[in-house]
């Protein structure tokens, strides 16, 4: 098969007709089927014996797949409403290669005139015209669509069931279409019968209420009793002994006395198998009379505790390095499905610029390790409501420290301790609260680094970095829409985000006339403590193009600013750093900006030294456009997709600064201080999750000035261009494209 069209349809009845054709009968992946010819045949024949199962086998014109396939695009245009379509095959073969061409003739559609609906039983012909109608699709005039009477059906279903009719089913309703002289018109009589041994449809409360802990093996089972809780009114059984009623029923939404509801239901599963404890999560019933339900709660929880390992290596600009990381987890500590996470990681770049052996070209060492402890609901001194109806709330309790080495540099210690709730007010709107961040740092520049970063007139760079502080803030964020990041359709997508730190630690200072150091610092615990105010927004908009495609724009941006105890000082972890895989591609992390900031006026040095420590800044303005499109729809089994895109923005510093020259925020040159780059990326979508490779193209970088900013015209003088730049800024090296290697999608 080397070709399948189909003619005369408009582009969108075509792309959808095209789903009806055989997979047998579309044309081979061309990559699939070279590599199955390269492993199954021979001597220019395909073997008949020993075939290796690889790739694509050719697919072979088959006659009978063919009709089918004609005869279910011709039914396929009946339920849109074109009842005398015809579609004809025609097979065209050349040299041993079939083409197919669907000749498709779909008349003209007919429409709706007049809708009879007739329901049976009053209560549901309420429920029916109160809650199904005005949603309808279906409407006198429009084009008839099985679509439309499809979605006003399961519609109905929903509501009924969420209203208690736990036996109702789909086929009580039924739709008759008549045509008979209309003109191509058609009337429909859509009719909603009762239960063939009842005049009425039956709603079902809950009777009883059984929740049980299954062993997943007989070996794990140590207890077989029952136990009835008066509180909650339900019937428990742990046969593991090791989970507590409380904490899990809040999530049994399927309650004695209640009315059956598929959405309690719906409910009670998403909310328990978001609790993370659970591999299988069941819920049956069991009619007790003609009007009520027992209700079973059965769960198999997860093993309790998992180790996982990973790694991965980096290269990028003569630097080269790896990460290795350990997380431990325990999913019940306390008998509530709560998690316990211990992870390690430790990371090591070398540069194979430095001299000597392999142990003097490490760069920087980074060691981190954490301790989060997570529980699946509110955790506050005061009573508050169920907040759980639109997401799993959850109270995690962190600690962390980080110990970071550069090599003749820089030291940093840090730790850090918070309190967060997180909450959904409904299933697009999340809430994120850390009433409580709690930090240290003790960063040390080298000695004689930072001497000589002294005697050149940096001092305010080196009282920026070379400091030990105490940090105690509150963080908010608040996010829309993001359950929708994975889908395919147009929404607007917002996260907001605001960290507040030294309001209550000024308030103190004032009242308790705290110590203060040679440089009016206020202290506490011998070290000055924190003031400032971090906000940042994302704007997303994605815009479906129908099948495969989608459009992506982003506007992201921040500022920080420190006041009071530390109004002269930038705060190094609370920085804006710009360039890396998720942000302006073309540039590596850390390496564009602030402003027109350009590394050739400092010493070789100090740029060798400083390399992903000087390039922050307390603005950032980020935007990104992306058009995402399918390339191949069986790439050793995935999908790949592939991506164009355009990336803009900077960082900058909010005063000006001696250290990053010509780095500072202006509003009548910001606009001119704006990088560009392009691209194009492969994303290889695994399903459960997506690899991803861009390549991005530097087009204008504001370390130069003028019309020299516009780089992507040095592309083909390249080598002259980079030999230049090493003149001026060695050992930085200047790559024209930089390529981003990640898992997931950019944004």
């Amino acid at each position: 098969m080397t070709d399948i069209d189909i003619n005369g349809l408009s582009p969108q009845l075509k792309e959808s007709a095209g789903t009806y054709v055989a997979n047998e009968i579309r044309p081979n992946s061309p990559l699939y089927l070279s590599i199955y010819n390269i492993f199954n045949t021979r001597n220019g024949r395909y073997k008949t014996d020993g075939i290796k199962n690889v790739g694509e086998a050719p697919h072979v014109l088959d006659s009978a797949l063919v009709e089918l396939s004609s005869n279910q695009i011709q039914r396929f245009l009946q339920t849109k409403g074109y009842f005398n379509a015809l579609v004809k095959p025609q097979v065209e073969i050349k040299n041993k290669k079939a083409r197919i061409a669907f000749q498709a003739n779909p008349g003209a559609p007919y429409l709706v005139k007049e809708i009879n609906r007739t329901v049976a039983d009053p209560n549901v012909d309420s429920i029916y015209q109160k809650d199904v109608i005005p949603h309808s699709t279906l409407k006198s005039g429009k084009q008839y669509d099985a679509a439309d009477l499809f979605f006003e059906r399961e519609q109905l279903y929903n509501r009924m069931r969420e209203q208690g009719y736990y036996d109702y089913l789909r086929q009580y309703m039924r739709v008759a279409v008549d045509t008979i002289g209309l003109n191509y018109q058609t009337n429909l009589g859509i009719q909603v019968s009762n239960p063939d041994s009842s005049a009425r449809h039956q709603v079902y409360t809950i009777d009883s209420v059984y929740f049980k802990i299954e062993a997943a093996e007989d070996a794990l089972r140590k207890n077989s009793k029952s136990n009835f809780d008066t509180l909650r009114q339900i019937v428990y059984t742990d046969e593991t002994g090791k989970f507590k009623l409380s904490p899990l029923s809040r999530y049994a939404y399927l309650r004695r006395g209640q009315k059956y509801s598929s959405l309690n239901e719906e409910l009670s599963y998403d909310r328990l198998y978001e609790m993370n404890g659970f591999r299988s999560v069941k819920i049956n019933y069991n009619k007790k009379d003609s009007a009520k339900l027992d209700v079973q709660y059965v769960l198999i929880p997860r093993a309790a505790m998992s180790n996982q390992m990973e790694g991965e290596f980096t290269f990028s600009s003569g630097m080269s390095g790896f990460n290795v990381g350990n997380t431990f987890s325990h999913r019940n500590v306390f008998g509530g499905s709560e998690t316990i996470e211990v992870k390690m990681r430790y990371g090591v770049l070398f540069d194979s610029r430095l001299p000597g052996s392999l142990s003097d070209k490490i760069f920087n060492n980074d060691f981190q390790i954490g301790v989060n402890l997570s529980f699946p609901r509110l955790m506050t001194p005061f009573r508050v409501r169920s907040v759980g109806r639109y997401g799993l709330p959850r109270t995690t309790f962190s600690s962390s420290l980080q110990l970071f080495f550069q090599d003749q540099t820089y030291a940093n210690r840090y730790f850090i301790n918070s309190l967060n709730y997180l909450w959904y007010e409904a299933t697009n709107k999340q809430h994120s609260f850390t009433p409580v961040v709690i930090e240290y740092r003790d960063g040390r520049l080298n000695d004689n680094f930072m001497q000589n970063l002294i005697d050149q007139g940096y001092e305010l760079y080196v009282r920026s970095n070379n400091r030990r502080y105490f940090g105690l803030g509150s963080q908010y964020a608040f996010t829309y829409n993001a359950p929708k990041l994975t889908s395919k359709e147009s929404f607007h997508y917002f996260r907001g985000a605001a960290d507040i730190s030294g309001n209550l630690l000024g308030l103190l200072g004032n009242a308790l006339n705290l110590k203060v150091n040679d440089k009016g610092e206020k202290m506490l615990f011998g070290v000055p403590y924190l003031q400032y105010v971090k906000g940042e927004v994302d704007y997303r908009l994605y815009k479906y193009l129908g099948g495969n495609k989608q459009f992506v724009f982003r506007f992201n941006s921040g500022v920080i600013v420190p006041y009071g105890n530390n109004s002269t000082l930038i705060i190094f972890e609370k920085s804006f750093f710009s360039g890396g895989m998720n942000g302006i591609r073309a540039w590596q992390a850390r390496t564009l900006g602030p402003g027109g900031y350009n590394r050739s006026t400092k010493p070789e040095n100090i740029r060798l030294n400083l390399r992903n420590l000087d390039q922050l800044g307390e603005v950032k303005i980020e935007t990104n456009a992306e058009y995402r499109f399918r390339m191949l729809n069986n790439f050793f089994g995935a999908k790949l997709n592939g991506a164009t895109f355009i990336d803009a923005g900077n960082i900058w510093r909010l005063r000006k600064d001696d250290f990053n020259i010509d780095g500072e925020f202006n509003g009548n040159r910001f606009l001119s201080q704006i990088a560009i780059g392009t691209g194009f990326g492969l994303r290889v979508d695994m399903d459960y999750f997506t690899i991803r490779l861009d390549a991005g193209l530097k087009v204008k970088d504001p370390q130069f000035r003028g019309s020299n900013q516009w780089v992507i015209q040095h592309l083909f003088n390249a080598k002259d261009f980079k030999n230049q730049y090493a003149l001026t800024n060695s050992p930085d090296r200047y790559n024209f494209i930089q390529y981003n290697f990640g898992v997931g999608m950019p944004f």
